[in-house]
């Protein structure tokens, strides 16, 4: 989704939460300063040869869900590609699946996250209002190819094409890189683990934000959007066109 288009959806989202933009620039501006030079450039056309043209499947972290069965999917050329959403990497990790790209905001086992990197994992960083001690604790860590983004208009060294938590918003960037179809594996938008009420309140209301992005996302996009279940049956993700298949 491109920026104008993306930028009243999450006008609304900010009122909702009450994210004051300034802190969100100054996480952008502390983001800039500690990529390195090699970071700050060609981010999305560097995420396109990962994924343009391939299956992408979008791997959450919803409990009890195991990394995804990559072997169901046929042996299509090009393969299918994995990208993880934040403490998804460890998950696929764990299963020998290294993600063509990791998205992430840093609030995860960023451990996992900076061990992907090293294997040859592309790591989009978010910036945002509440995540500067992270970024300047984890992002001179990671020792390969990373990229940034931020929820404000599109900076020389940061890119933002829709989304707002870590899966949906890996959705939107397997999207906007052309995948030819995007297969969401691990989400669940009503299974908190969160003890404190006021937390849960708070993730169940994210969630609920980032599973009417998905619908619109399904809507809009040109790249079938699938949840794959279980079973190895792929629905249609509800809001979209795309008929229901099965591999």
């Amino acid at each position: 989704m491109e920026y104008g288009d993306w930028a009243p959806f999450y006008e609304r989202i900010r009122a909702q939460f009450g994210f004051p933009f300034e802190r969100e620039e100054v996480a952008a501006d502390r983001l800039e300063a500690l990529l390195a030079l090699d970071a700050r450039s060609n981010g999305l056309p560097r995420v396109r040869r990962r994924l343009t043209g391939r299956d992408v499947v979008v791997v959450g972290l919803a409990p009890r869900s195991g990394p995804p069965p990559i072997w169901r999917l046929t042996a299509d050329d090009p393969p299918a590609a994995v990208v993880a959403a934040d403490g998804a990497a460890g998950v696929c990790l764990d299963a020998g699946i290294v993600p063509a790209v990791i998205v992430t905001d840093l609030d995860g086992p960023v451990p996992r996250e900076v061990a992907a990197n090293r294997r040859g994992s592309l790591v989009v960083v978010q910036a945002h209002g509440d995540n500067v001690s992270a970024l300047e604790e984890w992002v001179p860590q990671f020792p390969s190819e990373l990229a940034g983004s931020w929820a404000g208009p599109p900076r020389p060294a940061l890119f933002n094409v829709g989304g707002f938590t870590d899966g949906d918003r890996a959705a939107f960037l397997a999207e906007h890189s052309g995948a030819r179809r995007i297969l969401l594996w691990g989400f669940d938008f009503e299974a908190v683990e969160e003890p404190d009420p006021a937390s849960r309140r708070r993730k169940l209301a994210k969630l609920a934000c980032a599973q009417q992005l998905l619908s619109e996302l399904a809507r809009r996009g040109q790249s079938p959007l699938h949840r794959w279940q279980r079973d190895g049956s792929l629905v249609p993700y509800p809001g979209g066109s795309s008929g229901a298949s099965t591999r």
